[in-house]
């Protein structure tokens, strides 16, 4: 009875075991009165192979015990270090700059397959796994080691449908990691939810330089959380919102947060649905900020009221220097307009109007205001697949006479129809 219950406690508890022996010792000492010298003791206990009596028995296996115990604690720790070999260990787990640890602890936890690609590379300052098929379980794996990791400075995973969940995590990452300056989450379908844990990202998050979160499904909704955020991070320089779903009410958040944003340098709204009184206030953002330096806003809508704000952005805003208003649906009269802000503009170097039904009025008014405007840096006018008319060409020769470095692109000139011979 005391073997098994002995026995029954060995492997839990040895150190409890233990005391169990010297309590057991002692009660047999007070019961001999401790009249026993060495010798009888050693009679009792008899040689180490002896097993005929209880006592002997007992003790025996208690011996027996601490050498099995030394033997198990020395297995332990073989096991242990044959682990740190192949995990990075936990001794070592500290030093392990890159998370290679963590990330298989996680996959493990989170029933995913390891990605070999990142196990190979998540000790370069850039991570590129387009792609790659993570999905929302994957990524939040992923962004485990991503949170120490001191290595990595670009991280682009574009089109691994990570979704909402995903998202979020890597939101929570970047909330932690402050070595990262670049990511690309574009075509992800975050949609709402991946924008609003964005959005919150950027009002803790102090390094992030660039953020690509196009073709995300964002809606109206989503503009709302971006915009707050754009008020209050300031570090953030480069966003890319384009090929969403973002509507009138984006416009609307979107530029006032423009308007008193202290960081962004370029934006891309490019492919959304921005029309109608949204493009105007949008276009209202550009005319108060002073930090903007490229806006994309090709692919909208803006039409003629849009284009019309546009041309009083361009009357105040002193710093912007490359615009795109490509494919907005911009008639003539909302072409002359922009080129009534482009007659007192002094920091426009690029204008894309092209694919707009501007035509060749439209055109001819815009290169005159250049010439109309000494202090003009324009360098570039697009009138992309519109066509134009020996007008045109001849008022162009004569404004490269001022500006020898101007560049115009269009869609051909109109030729005139010779009679033929009799």
């Amino acid at each position: 009875m005391v073997d098994g219950k002995k026995l029954a406690v060995e492997v839990p508890l040895p150190s409890v075991l233990e005391d169990d022996d010297a309590e057991t010792e002692r009660s047999e000492r007070l019961q001999l009165g401790e009249r026993s010298s060495q010798t009888e003791v050693d009679d009792v206990r008899g040689p180490k192979d002896q097993r005929s009596s209880p006592d002997s028995n007992v003790r025996d296996g208690g011996e027996g015990q601490g050498e099995e115990e030394e033997e198990e604690e020395h297995v332990t720790s073989d096991e242990d270090y044959d682990t740190d070999l192949e995990l990075g260990g936990e001794e070592k787990e500290g030093y392990d700059l890159t998370g290679r640890t963590c990330y298989l602890k996680a996959c493990e936890k989170l029933q995913v397959v390891p990605a070999s690609y990142f196990l190979q590379n998540m000790g370069n300052s850039e991570l590129s796994m387009v792609h790659h098929g993570l999905g929302p379980q994957g990524t939040k794996a992923l962004a485990v080691p991503l949170v120490t990791n001191t290595s990595i400075l670009r991280l682009n995973l574009r089109d691994n449908w990570i979704e909402g969940m995903g998202g979020a995590a890597i939101a929570e990452m970047l909330k932690e990691n402050c070595y990262i300056t670049e990511v690309d989450l574009s075509d992800n379908n975050l949609g709402d939810s991946g924008a609003a844990a964005m959005a919150g990202m950027l009002k803790e998050n102090g390094t992030l330089v660039s953020l690509n979160l196009s073709g995300n499904h964002f809606t109206d909704r989503s503009a709302e959380h971006l915009g707050s955020a754009l008020l209050t991070n300031t570090k953030l320089q480069h966003l890319d919102l384009s090929y969403n779903t973002l509507g009138e009410r984006a416009g609307q958040c979107l530029g006032d947060s423009l308007s008193e944003s202290l960081g962004l340098r370029s934006l891309s709204l490019a492919w959304n649905c921005i029309r109608g009184r949204g493009a105007e206030l949008l276009a209202n953002g550009l005319e108060g900020n002073v930090f903007l330096r490229k806006v994309d806003l090709s692919f909208n809508g803006f039409g003629k009221e849009g284009a019309i704000a546009v041309g009083r952005a361009l009357k105040e805003n002193c710093v912007l220097e490359e615009l795109n208003v490509s494919n907005n649906r911009i008639p003539p009269v909302g072409a002359i307009h922009i080129a009534m802000g482009l007659k007192v503009n002094k920091t426009i170097k690029s204008l894309n109007i092209g694919r707009n039904p501007i035509q060749n009025a439209g055109c001819y008014g815009i290169l005159q205001s250049l010439q109309e405007n000494p202090e003009s840096a324009v360098e570039v006018l697009d009138f992309f697949d519109i066509t134009v008319n020996q007008d045109f060409d001849d008022l162009y020769t004569s404004v490269k006479e001022t500006f020898p470095a101007l560049r115009v692109n269009h869609g051909g000139r109109i030729g005139t129809f010779r009679k033929a011979k009799a």
